[in-house]
């Protein structure tokens, strides 16, 4: 997204604010993602109910034949809705943005300056926050759910072991259930091993502090609500582009700051697990010596 197609929307797409300070436009969009994200978990519970009748009836070659031929359009259906939805989404995010952007606008009486020159740049400064925005919030719900999911898996595994030992106790004549009580505590001893080697936890909690920094930062600048933000007040039209450009360089200073801190905080935890990493290989070679 460049400064051009801001002002592209701006001249000729400015959308008209609601009571409540939304755009019809984003409202409408919003509506039709809802639309499209309704499609898509019905065209995975088709999908689903497709696989399973397939499975069911294998036997019957006809049925298999037509159960993939189903199978094929829902899934091309898949994902023409889901590129539909994406664009969607990204057209949504575009006027949030100028939205957003705007909000001075109107503080001062549709300043010609204001219009022409700051808001586009503004916008631009919003997309790049956003961006970073939406960059941590997908590292934080991925590690969080990846992170919830081997603890539970391991709770499972570690909570059956107890009673696959007293089912290999039942003469039941199925060998494969002796194996289940060495298989399980294996499983549950590699998820742990793997929730300890990688800091999915610290990673989540990482990506939304971050989160929480960057949209406190935005909303700020949105609002300008603190000094180095609040300009909108000034009387003089020179002093008050002046402030507008200061105000504007100290959010991307501030933005820029959040972001590095916290590749920063990720490269010192990669250099302290590799310096503990080689401490215990040091180890054994200093007792072998």
């Amino acid at each position: 997204m460049t400064t051009s197609d801001f002002t592209i929307i701006n001249n000729n797409q400015s959308p008209n604010l609601t009571p409540d300070g939304s755009t019809n436009l984003s409202s409408d969009k919003t509506k039709t993602l809802l639309t499209l994200r309704i499609i898509e978990n019905l065209l995975i519970a088709a999908f689903l109910l497709t696989s399973i009748i397939i499975i069911a009836f294998s036997k019957n070659s006809n049925l298999a034949i037509y159960g993939v031929i189903i199978l094929c359009v829902i899934l091309v259906l898949f994902i023409i809705n889901r590129q539909v939805f994406q664009d969607s989404q990204k057209l949504v995010y575009q006027y949030e943005v100028n939205r957003k952007a705007e909000i001075y606008t109107y503080l001062l009486n549709n300043n010609a300056w204001q219009v022409n020159n700051f808001t586009p740049v503004k916008a631009k400064a919003l997309q790049y926050c956003q961006d970073l925005i939406d960059d941590y919030k997908r590292i934080r719900n991925l590690s969080r759910n990846i992170y919830y999911l081997l603890q539970i898996t391991t709770v499972v595994f570690s909570g059956i072991t107890p009673i696959l030992v007293l089912v290999d106790k039942i003469e039941s004549g199925q060998t494969w259930l002796k194996w289940l009580p060495v298989i399980c505590p294996a499983i549950a001893s590699i998820l742990a091993s793997i929730v300890t080697s990688f800091p999915f936890q610290k990673n989540w909690v990482a990506a939304n502090t971050a989160v929480e920094l960057l949209e406190a930062e935005q909303e700020k600048f949105i609002l300008g609500v603190t000094p180095p933000y609040r300009f909108y007040d000034i009387a003089d039209e020179l002093q008050q582009q002046q402030k507008a450009s200061q105000s504007l360089e100290y959010f991307i200073q501030q933005v820029n700051s959040i972001h590095l801190q916290q590749v920063q905080q990720s490269s010192e935890a990669t250099g302290e697990k590799k310096e503990a990493s080689a401490a215990k290989e040091s180890q054994p070679a200093e007792s072998a010596a």
